[in-house]
């Protein structure tokens, strides 16, 4: 059983605080009923002094542990690279303070595992920012699904091409998000986690996974193509590939989920608005618009904060997380050989 906030409201110390932390994360902590944002860290000091004075934040830290130890603060939001995710996961269990962790979960299904310990030992619960567990665009996707609109699901079809354009590839800084010691992959690993995250969400957890990862355009070190196969517990099989040095008459986004009765598509990175299709066989197709939130993350973050005062549920937790990671390795084929090919 896991400890909630004894208090009346959750104080977030932020480690780390780049660009999600902004507008997508940061201020939506402040924004959630019952929950503050009273602490920042940034190795830098002077840019967590920025962030800071600009988001009307108390105080601010250039030293983690200093921040983790702030008696002012009863829970801990993670926004650093993977690579960080576990290490600091332990250390804020290790103080008895919830842990909400930015995606993916960490580099390794292995990392995971240690932190979904980490704080089962210490009875604090962990969460994980796949937001879009709580994006009006994707619940209209579970409503369809939960109301039978499509009939019995057979199969789901990802596609997702991007140009090797900025910001997939940069110049003149480093982007750790196709540095594998860093982020556990390449784009696949950033952006894909969503995807398959939410059809854990959706359709349940997949039970067996595999797949081919290669480098194509040697821009750097990570994959940059992926295509992979998969099976959901439930039956429904599931299909993807995944390519960041498409041309621009490639680039697409695209996921349909089919049915005995129709078909669900949707994109999964949108845009200020987003289109859910809806085409049966009784009906046609019919189209429903979505305007996206400003700070993205306060749905997700309204329901950790509602599950730490003991009022509602997050649908967004270690386990789950820690399932999409074991999926990608699965596919990338990282996963240790001795391990069996089902997931659950």
């Amino acid at each position: 059983m896991h400890k909630k906030i004894p208090d009346r409201t959750v104080r977030w110390g932020m480690i780390g605080a780049g660009d999600v932390c902004e507008v997508k994360s940061g201020p939506a902590l402040q924004q959630a009923a019952g929950s503050e944002l009273v602490a920042v860290m940034r190795r830098t000091a002077e840019l967590a002094e920025d962030f800071a004075k600009r988001h009307k934040v108390p105080k601010w830290y250039s030293d983690a542990d200093a921040l983790i130890a702030d008696d002012d603060v009863n829970a801990i939001y993670i926004a650093t690279p993977p690579g960080t995710h576990h290490e600091l996961t332990v250390k804020a269990a290790s103080a008895g303070k919830p842990v909400y962790v930015e995606k993916p979960m960490a580099r390794t299904a292995a990392e995971c595992n240690a932190m979904i310990d980490a704080c089962n030992n210490a009875g604090v619960p962990l969460y994980v920012a796949y937001y879009r567990r709580a994006l009006p665009n994707f619940l209209k996707i579970t409503e369809l699904l939960d109301t039978d609109k499509i009939g019995s699901v057979r199969y789901v079809r990802i596609e997702l091409n991007q140009r090797p354009t900025p910001p997939l590839v940069r110049t003149g800084d480093v982007n750790w998000r196709v540095m594998p010691e860093q982020s556990g992959g390449g784009y696949f690993y950033d952006l894909a986690s969503h995807q398959l995250d939410f059809l854990d969400f959706a359709l349940g957890p997949i039970e067996s996974a595999s797949g081919v990862a290669s480098n194509q355009a040697g821009l750097y070190a990570a994959e940059d193509i992926v295509s992979g196969t998969f099976r959901f517990a439930s039956g429904v099989m599931g299909s993807g590939t995944w390519c960041f040095s498409s041309s621009a008459a490639s680039e697409r986004d695209i996921t349909t989920i089919v049915g005995s009765k129709g078909e669900i598509r949707y994109e999964t990175f949108c845009g200020d608005t987003a289109t859910v299709e809806l085409e049966t066989d009784t009906d046609g197709l019919e189209s429903f618009a979505f305007d996206m939130p400003k700070h993205i993350q306060l749905g997700l973050i309204e329901t950790v904060v509602d599950d730490l005062l003991g009022r509602g549920e997050c649908p967004s937790t270690g386990v789950s997380g820690a399932r999409t990671n074991r999926v990608m390795e699965s596919i990338c084929q990282r996963q240790d050989e001795s391990r069996s090919s089902r997931l659950l």
